[in-house]
């Protein structure tokens, strides 16, 4: 009787027959970009100059050493190697760097289109509450009628001035 193999299932991946090697993808342009770091400081200049200055100084000074003669054409090879090596590393820095300031300008400027919805938004609302507090009575407009009410108030015009209000409606006067 044959063995039953285990069900194969569709939606979950099957585990690999091997072990894969895994490589951090951002690793070499980390290290890329400490290199071009480096390269852009003082120590490096200082550093490769001294290195130059003990290169050419043992291969004039110590002729029994001299591994390089004059013209120095090892020491040419070791700087176009240098060369071909370091400006592809710099510009995959520079290249990574803009990466990174193009994702910063692109949150700069959703940043700003809310900030600018937003402001919309406020000054909209202050004036809807401009002109709903252009119907309401102030107090400075208030304080003037009754100022004038107390006044006729106390001239006694005011019933003087509803009479004639109600004559010139047609009606018959209030009593007083």
């Amino acid at each position: 009787m044959p063995e039953l193999q285990p069900r194969r299932r569709l939606d979950q991946p099957r585990a690999p027959r091997r072990l894969a090697f895994e490589l951090d993808p951002e690793a070499f342009g980390r290290f890329s970009e400490r290199l071009a770091r480096f390269m852009g400081t003082g120590a490096f200049l200082f550093w490769q100059t001294v290195f130059v200055v003990s290169w050419i100084g043992l291969n004039l000074l110590a002729v029994s050493l001299a591994w390089d003669p004059y013209p120095f054409i090892l020491l040419n090879l070791a700087f176009s190697t240098q060369a071909a090596y370091a400006a592809p590393l710099i510009l995959l820095a520079q290249n990574r760097q803009d990466d990174r300031d193009r994702i910063a300008l692109e949150e700069d400027r959703a940043r700003a289109a809310q900030t600018k919805a937003d402001t919309e938004f406020l000054a909209r609302e202050l004036a809807a509450l401009r002109l709903a507090v252009g119907e309401v009575v102030t107090r400075d407009y208030l304080r003037g009628e009754l100022d004038r009410l107390r006044a006729d108030l106390a001239a006694g015009t005011v019933q003087d001035r509803d009479r004639d209000r109600d004559r010139d409606r047609g009606g018959r006067p209030r009593p007083s």
